[in-house]
């Protein structure tokens, strides 16, 4: 676990803090212009996971820098594929982006996420406008409620996972306790499940609610923690696939991992809105945390 196209103003984060705005992620997404080809972002220690920056938080942030890049109405990143390089810190950071090509219906802009000069990600972003309509074919859906039962443990204060979760105090996040293994300290299997929703005012801004949907494609604990592997997990790369935009209303997030080997293991998530529909998809490399 590690507003319209163009129309942001400048950034309002915090550095150092946590942010108090009604808009935790709006803030962490409207980039300053630094130039024509630079942003300047500030991440609060709301957008972490211990003292790092959540990677979810890493790919919204490229993402919305491709999007801002553009500045063309409807269109979004529709995958962002990122390498992680270092783990920088809350705190100002800078977007370098290079716009590879934009064409009529698909483009590509190349986005660099770097602190105080040393680059801590490298992404391709594609973007376009995502579907709208019914999908022609669809397997499957979340089994899961559209909203969280009354036994799903919010990850809150004076939850086991909230002194580390930090990213949970910027959105409401809550676990399927029949998922969640490692909670009780049992072994099971490599699946967790979650809801997350983001805070009102976010929810409310297009733009703002489908870069949140994009970091919720990590927002899961590492699903090997079900196997009683506890620890960094670092993410070495992550594709997200932004499918339509969310509807309003809670995103069901399922983790899971078919092969957890020696060093490395892949985490697959899936994300499903209040209606039903898949809106991102996600697959990352990481590693096995050291025990």
């Amino acid at each position: 676990m590690s507003g319209q196209a163009g129309g942001r103003s400048e950034s309002g984060g915090q550095a150092g803090g946590r942010s108090e705005s009604g808009s935790p992620f709006q803030d962490l997404t409207t980039l300053e212009r630094q130039g024509d080809d630079v942003f300047g972002a500030t991440i609060a220690d709301t957008w972490t996971i211990g003292p790092k920056v959540h990677g979810g938080a890493m790919m919204a942030l490229c993402g919305a820098a491709a999007e801002q890049r553009l500045a063309v109405p409807d269109v979004l990143p529709l995958a962002v594929s990122a390498n992680y390089l270092n783990a920088p810190d809350p705190g100002p950071v800078t977007l370098e982006t290079v716009v590879r090509k934009q064409g009529r219906r698909v483009s590509h802009v190349d986005v660099v996420l770097s602190q105080n000069g040393k680059p801590a990600v490298r992404a391709v972003v594609t973007l376009g406008v995502p579907d709208s309509q019914a999908p022609r074919h669809t397997v499957g859906s979340s089994s899961m409620s559209a909203s969280p039962p009354d036994d799903a443990s919010a990850v809150a204060a004076g939850h086991p996972m909230a002194e580390i979760v930090h990213v949970a105090t910027g959105c409401d996040m809550r676990i399927d306790p029949s998922s969640a293994h490692f909670l009780t300290g049992a072994v099971g299997e490599s699946e967790i499940r979650l809801w997350v929703r983001p805070r009102p005012d976010d929810e409310a801004d297009p733009t703002t609610a489908a870069l949140f949907a994009i970091m919720t494609g990590d927002i899961s604990p590492p699903a090997t923690m079900n196997r009683g592997m506890f620890g960094w997990a670092p993410t070495v790369q992550l594709t997200t696939y932004l499918r339509r935009r969310p509807a309003p209303g809670w995103l069901r997030v399922v983790a899971s991992s078919t092969v957890i080997g020696e060093t490395w293991f892949e985490e697959d998530h899936t994300v499903v809105d209040s209606t039903g529909a898949v809106v991102v998809q996600s697959r990352q490399l990481a590693m096995v945390p050291f025990n």
